[in-house]
């Protein structure tokens, strides 16, 4: 059998199309442009790439960038009195904190101080807790695309089997929570999981963020299943997903590829999600 084989960057271009426009609206009404404030501590090339790639987007749909930047030695309290400042500046409609972190800070106590109106993450303990609840206010950007790509395919949840392969509060966590508010049967394993094949051949839906090349074969996918492969890690051949593309196109009903998968719909997410903060912002003052 042959897969098919989702597009994610038509996914993507238009949800961008779609926030571009909101997003033009809202400017009229308030006559305010959404801003975003990106935090990045020390010097890593893969984090600046990203922002890159991040402020080239946004410039697309209309939302201005600023950037933080800070040393590796940089103290917590130095980190905390600037996001303090940027959850009081009614110029700023979006807050991130670039990850990781070095070790010597909490991201967790970081985060909590994070206005989670302008959590554009999602990752705030009172939006995840939210989510947690069943209250969806500002998702995780990669379970969202995650979550936007099986909407796009009209891949029902309710009483499917789903097995995520990720754990991280970023990605595992927060994905089997959209997916239980959504009554599917959950599984969440990871690189530690003993007899991964167990899980992963009884899934409807298999997700995989484990990072690791290669980790799922053929023989790891259901016939027919759907599977989701958010994984990314740069190899000598270029960028590669955690699922044998090769192997598993041959056995899986929907799959997506690695790159021009998950990837371009988490950017647009990011994108959504700011669109979210904006408002937040903006219609708060009426």
């Amino acid at each position: 059998m042959t897969s098919l084989i989702v597009d994610g960057r038509k996914i993507a271009n238009r949800i961008k199309k779609e926030v571009s426009s909101e997003i033009k609206k809202l400017e009229s009404k308030y006559g305010s442009t959404p801003t975003i404030a990106t935090m990045s501590i020390g010097n890593s090339k893969e984090s600046e790439l990203y922002l890159k790639l991040r402020d080239k987007a946004s410039y697309e749909v209309g939302i201005e960038s600023r950037h933080y930047r800070f040393p590796e030695e940089v103290s917590e309290r130095e980190i905390i009195e600037v996001i303090d400042n940027l959850n009081n500046d009614q110029v700023i409609h979006g807050i991130m904190l670039q990850q990781p972190v070095p070790k010597h800070l909490s991201l967790y106590n970081l985060l909590s101080l994070v206005d989670p109106r302008k959590d554009v993450e999602g990752l705030t303990p009172f939006n995840l807790g939210s989510l947690m609840m069943g209250e969806e206010r500002i998702v995780p950007c990669t379970p969202l695309a995650v979550l936007k790509v099986l909407e796009h395919e009209k891949v029902e949840l309710k009483s499917r089997d789903v097995v995520i392969v990720n754990h991280s509060p970023v990605v595992g966590k927060p994905l089997a929570a959209l997916m239980l508010n959504r009554n599917a049967t959950v599984k969440v394993c990871h690189v530690y999981t003993k007899d991964l094949k167990q899980y992963t051949r009884n899934a409807d839906v298999l997700v995989t963020a484990a990072g690791v090349p290669g980790l799922i074969r053929g023989s790891h996918v259901k016939e027919d299943a759907v599977v989701v492969d958010v994984g990314i890690t740069k190899t000598f051949n270029g960028v590669k997903g955690d699922v044998d593309f090769d192997e598993v196109k041959k056995v899986a009903g929907v799959i997506t590829p690695v790159p021009g998968g998950v990837g371009p719909v988490t950017v647009a997410c990011f994108l959504e999600n700011m669109l979210k903060t904006y408002r937040n912002c903006v219609e708060e003052k009426r």
